[in-house]
């Protein structure tokens, strides 16, 4: 049993494709990699995710309005088909048992292009000295 930080605190996420709020767990969490966005029902995958009710309307909705960059803050379009695949796919049997080999939470955690947390120096953007110039 886990303590919840905030308890009063209500999760919320916003879908992408119809913009409306709903608790995690009624929404499909997705991850990206190399360029597609991967379900990942669990809720374990790393790196950033984004929330899709798990119906095709708001899938169709979020693919209209280019959502899939935008919610993963990348350039460019994305491949969404391994999460249509699993909406339109068996979705029951997926949902009601854990997802297989296509699942974001098995593959290993991509780099995001232009994350980089280091200056060309070396040295790190949180670095700061103590002492004061006078």
């Amino acid at each position: 049993m886990t303590v919840d930080a905030r308890p009063g605190k209500v999760r919320e996420r916003t879908c992408i494709g119809c913009r409306k709020r709903d608790s995690p767990s009624g929404l499909l969490r997705m991850t990206v990699s190399e360029r597609q966005v991967l379900p990942d029902p669990e809720h374990r995958a790393p790196g950033r995710g984004a929330h899709l009710h798990p119906v095709t309307e708001c899938l169709d909705l979020a693919e209209r309005r280019k959502a899939f960059p935008r919610a993963f803050k990348v350039q460019g379009p994305l491949d969404a088909a391994a999460v249509r695949n699993w909406i339109e796919g068996s979705g029951a049997e997926q949902r009601s048992s854990a997802i297989g080999k296509e699942s974001a939470a098995t593959r290993p955690p991509a780099a995001v292009e232009g994350s980089s947390r280091r200056h060309e120096g070396g040295s790190s953007t949180h670095d700061h000295s103590m002492s004061v110039e006078r």
